[in-house]
């Protein structure tokens, strides 16, 4: 396991790796933000370069046609959307404005829902994904294990890092036995539209059902633009919907950030280009997996792979440090408190970058 002496770094943490490991930082390719490798849309930087005057005016404070855009793109009633500045803003009114007094979290998983979780004074449980269940969730054995006094639960689908997911009819069926316990749940969709069937996953249509759920997603993984600051809810709870309109900042997004919203959900071509680029790297790299003896990886339904290492007396710092002397940097996964054992996660970039880092992990995982 890491020592106290060792540096730990996060997926965005280019900056200070760079400057850790005195290496131009535009050198690195980094495997570790799980950012779309495309970069942001052609389409859309002309648009933006066309109508940059837009930034001298003010929102609509009500995004009307961001929100039509984004109502065509989850075909779902424009009333159940909301926009945010980033999805970390909505997450952070949503927990707020819910005042759980007991969160349940999904884990291993992003830490900010922990930390928003803990601004709230509220109680928090964790419940941790079976690495022998290859981190899918078991719904029988979550709803028996659930607090009587939960009143919030919080999944990320597809989970970082697992890129595990929960299938719909498993979402639907927590859901609703959820709802008749009067808790509350909240799904992180960041990764959705990287799975190789969003229909399978994707909680949005529930909405239509269940008011006690809310979905998040953002622009930031997907569509390359984790600047922009854009994200969006899609919910039926009229309290919530309610509660927003009275506590939420007008104008939380920019009018630079709407307009461009709207730009990347109805580039087609992008979107097509991106999901093919990741699914078929994806079942190539899994494949040039399949032959390394000392490490198994779990089915990813997101932009990224976790493997576990399985060589003895290997560490995933080790890991790490081979592959950003080499520059490239992934993700040492010992921050992850819940993953016991040695894990490492990379995103799928371009093919000739991919190919790098696998020779660059053949050499030391082999």
């Amino acid at each position: 396991m890491q020592n106290a002496k060792q540096p730990a770094f996060h997926g965005s943490d280019l900056e200070q790796i760079a400057e850790y490991y005195n290496l131009p930082k535009k050198e690195i390719i980094s495997f570790g933000a799980n950012v779309n490798p495309l970069g942001l849309s052609a389409r859309v930087k002309e648009k933006l370069a066309e109508n940059l005057d837009i930034i001298s005016r003010y929102p609509d404070r009500n995004y009307t046609t961001l929100k039509e855009t984004i109502s065509a793109y989850c075909k779902i009633p424009v009333q159940y959307i909301v926009t945010g500045n980033g999805s970390t803003e909505l997450i952070s009114l949503l927990i707020t404005q819910l005042k759980a007094s007991h969160a349940v979290v999904i884990g291993p998983t992003y830490s900010e829902y922990q930390r928003e979780l803990a601004l709230t004074g509220g109680h928090i449980s964790f419940y941790t994904l079976k690495e022998s269940d290859n981190f899918c969730l078991d719904i029988n054995d979550f709803m028996e294990q659930l607090p009587k006094d939960a009143d919030l639960i919080i999944l990320c689908n597809p989970n970082n890092p697992t890129s595990s997911a929960v299938p719909i009819s498993d979402l639907e069926n927590l859901i609703a036995s959820c709802r008749k316990r009067g808790v509350f749940v909240m799904v992180d969709e960041t990764y959705a539209e990287f799975a190789p069937s969003v229909d399978e996953i994707s909680a949005v249509p529930l909405t239509r059902s269940f008011d006690n759920l809310m979905v998040i997603r953002g622009v930031s993984k997907f569509f390359a633009a984790p600047g922009l600051r854009l994200g969006y809810g899609i919910t039926s709870s009229k309290d919530f919907l309610k509660a927003l309109q009275i506590h939420q900042n007008p104008w939380s997004v920019s009018s630079i950030a709407a307009f461009a919203g709207e730009e990347m959900l109805k580039d087609a071509g992008y979107i097509e280009k991106t999901r093919n680029l990741i699914l078929s790297e994806k079942k190539r790299i899994c494949q040039v997996l399949d032959g390394f003896q000392n490490a198994r990886y779990y089915e990813p339904y997101a932009n990224f792979i976790l493997v576990r290492i399985e060589k003895e007396g290997l560490s995933s710092f080790q890991v790490f440090e081979h592959a950003i002397r080499q520059k490239m940097m992934i993700r040492d996964c010992s921050s992850f408190e819940e993953l016991e054992g040695e894990y490492i996660r990379f995103c799928i970039m371009h093919p000739e970058d991919n190919d790098r880092l696998l020779k660059c992990l053949g050499e030391i995982i082999g």
